[in-house]
């Protein structure tokens, strides 16, 4: 999995013998033991682990530092066997001075030691009565057990293969600055910040904690693996509850249950890969002329993931928390009929113009005029609804689409395209027979200049209903559905558009529900070509083309993340496992390449619609792609793949 660009981290919180270092060790033995069966490479404890946060003045004995370095030589000694990286909390003597350190260690040696910079000393906090600040290093060597290595905070652990895969640290009070030590970690190349944290309870931190960690998390476009210490340290005037969580750019990945009295233990699976690809899009990130040096320090991080241990969305556009689905799916349809409407006034408040076919997607582009009308207080009489009937249509999305116009006040026009794509036809020399694509694109192109030409004598605009996952595809007639003088729904994939009509049903009553459930019960379909003896629907989009919830997970791993054939088909058969077989996975995978790569021409081409999610696919924003690109290397990487 590393080669995909996972690392499985984790982060220990130990059930502490305070100022008992020698017992403190064995416990942390056992949890990185644990770490290691759990297929982590990466794992941190709190900060100051082995002695405890909380023993005061004793950090002074030298009882208790010199049984620390004995600690720190026992789990050195009793880990060197297994492969997995440790991050350890001690007190550490050095330059005549005493410093908070995180040690890094791996198979029986010791990488480096990184102090902390920001010593509280306020309220609860005492620690400049025993500890100094890295800034007050005099010397970036220390010799440990016969190891001599770097004490400094500018150190950066990379593996040696995958160079995305790289970690920086800092401890507890660094984080709750102004500039934290991560945020240098980050511009110089960290992907994964660990903190060796002790941070106590009172009402209301713990949300505060967790809010500091994501947007550290998200500011830093990186992992952060936060450790805290736990509830056996002194209880003489605060409670350490043991936090512990996982961050990836601002998104909870784990969390612990606080107020635990014995060892636990946390993983995640980091993809350092997809932070690399956000940093390198974001092109404010490294705007920064203040770049720290850094010493690099190379390591192997095992790969030890067998199986990946976190969850992906099987709809990745769609809203998961249905408690927030009011709020999201009122933002999408406001950004949607808010820009339709500005549209409007810029070109003098014209009529619109639709097309209705009885689907989804016209339907949303319907729903959002009527909204954007709304706004601009006009008469929705003014919305003229065309429904436009053809060899495909059948009686039910017939009637649905008249329904829909009706019920919203709208101006409804019937226009069959029989006629004139027969002529068409005869013009051409098509036989009346034939049932090739230029049969079905006759009839696109034809409810088009229909769309057009009433346009012009209504003085209207013309507004596309396709949706982003068509446009992904390029599922749509060149110069047919593919054209309208402004689209709504372009950046709206069809998992997101059966969403919001749903919610907008959902949100209504009487005829105007009953019409909208029965649209969303329909199956997807162009209606081309003719329906069955019985009158259902025979043309069915995802037949053809394959399942849009596998297309719009594809389209949003390959344009969100620039994941790999490879990765995408991973992710895919990890997520959907219960739903399709992988050889389904990689058949459509590989539909989607082939549409994806030979289609751009459409795209280049599309007229001007809003963005409303993190993916666009107009070419005067969020994708600059030449029609011509070979998508030669794509397929073979799919095709080596062993399933």
């Amino acid at each position: 999995m590393k080669e995909l660009g996972f690392i499985r981290v984790g982060a220990i919180v130990n059930k502490l013998a305070l100022a008992n270092p020698l017992k403190n060790a064995e416990v942390i033995i056992n949890e990185i033991k644990k770490a290691e069966t759990l297929g982590v490479s990466i794992v941190t404890t709190p900060e100051l682990s082995l002695t405890g946060y909380t023993c005061g003045d004793l950090f002074l004995q030298e009882q208790l530092l010199g049984d620390s370095i004995k600690a720190l030589e026992k789990v050195l000694n009793e880990t060197k066997d297994i492969d997995i990286i440790s991050i350890l909390g001690m007190p550490l003597r050095h330059d005549n001075q005493l410093f908070n350190c995180a040690v890094v260690i791996t198979k029986g040696k010791i990488l480096g030691v990184i102090p902390k910079t920001y010593i509280p000393n306020y309220q609860e906090f005492y620690e400049a009565r025993w500890f100094s600040s890295s800034k007050e290093l005099i010397t970036e060597e220390i010799e440990i057990l016969g190891q001599l290595v770097p004490i400094t905070t500018n150190i950066l652990f990379q593996d040696k293969t995958l160079k995305e895969a790289t970690f920086g640290i800092e401890i507890c009070e660094d984080l709750w600055t102004v500039n934290p030590p991560s945020n240098s970690h980050a511009l110089a190349g960290a992907t994964m910040i660990f903190n060796l944290s002790s941070s106590n309870e009172l009402i209301g931190k713990q949300e505060y904690r967790k809010s500091l960690v994501s947007s550290q998390s998200a500011r830093t476009i990186s992992a952060y693996i936060y450790a805290s210490s736990g509830v056996m340290e002194s209880t003489s005037d605060i409670l350490f509850g043991g936090a512990s969580m996982i961050y990836e750019n601002g998104s909870i990945l784990a969390e612990n249950k606080r107020f635990e009295l014995e060892s636990n233990i946390i993983t995640a699976d980091i993809d350092v890969l997809k932070l690399a690809n956000d940093r390198i899009k974001n092109r404010s990130f490294m705007k920064n002329s203040n770049l720290e040096e850094y010493k690099i320090i190379k390591l192997d991080i095992k790969d030890n993931i067998k199986e990946l241990n976190r969850e992906y969305k099987e709809y990745p556009f769609v809203p998961s928390n249905e408690l927030e689905r009011n709020k999201r799916c009122e933002e999408i349809i406001e950004i949607q009929s808010t820009a339709l409407a500005r549209r409007l006034i810029q070109v003098g408040n014209p009529k619109c113009v639709i097309g209705m076919s009885g689907g989804l997607d016209s339907t949303l582009a319907f729903l959002v005029i009527v909204k954007a009308y709304e706004k601009l207080k006009r008469n929705p009489k003014d919305i003229i609804g065309i429904t436009m009937p053809g060899f495909g249509t059948t009686d039910r999305t017939y009637q649905n689409s008249m329904d829909l116009v009706k019920e919203y006040g709208a101006t409804l026009k019937e226009i069959s395209i029989k006629d004139a794509s027969l002529l068409h036809m005869k013009d051409i020399g098509l036989p009346e027979a034939d049932r090739s694509v230029t049969y079905e694109n006759i009839q696109a192109r034809e409810r088009t200049q229909i769309l057009m030409d009433v346009a012009n004598m209504e003085n209207g605009l013309v507004i596309g209903t396709g949706d982003l996952s068509e446009l992904a595809l390029g599922w749509c007639t060149y110069n047919g559905d593919h054209m309208s003088m402004y689209a709504v729904n372009t950046s709206i994939p069809k998992t997101l558009v059966r969403y919001l009509v749903a919610w907008v049903k959902d949100t209504t009553d009487g005829k105007k529900k009953e019409v909208l459930q029965d649209i969303l019960d329909t199956p997807i379909s162009p209606e081309l070509l003719p329906p069955d003896e019985a009158g259902n629907i025979l043309q069915k989009t995802e037949s053809s083309i394959g399942p849009y919830v596998l297309h719009d997970f594809y389209l949003y791993h390959f344009l969100r993340y620039g994941a790999t054939p490879k990765k995408i088909y991973t992710l895919a058969k990890h997520t959907f496992k219960n739903s399709f077989s992988k050889e389904e996975i990689k058949k459509w995978l590989k539909v989607f390449i082939r549409r994806f790569f030979t289609q751009q021409f459409k795209r280049n081409c599309i007229p001007d619609g809003v963005k409303v999610g993190s993916i666009s696919l107009s070419p005067r924003g969020d994708l600059r792609m030449p029609s011509d690109a070979s998508m030669e290397a794509w397929l073979k990487e799919l095709d080596q793949i062993d399933n």
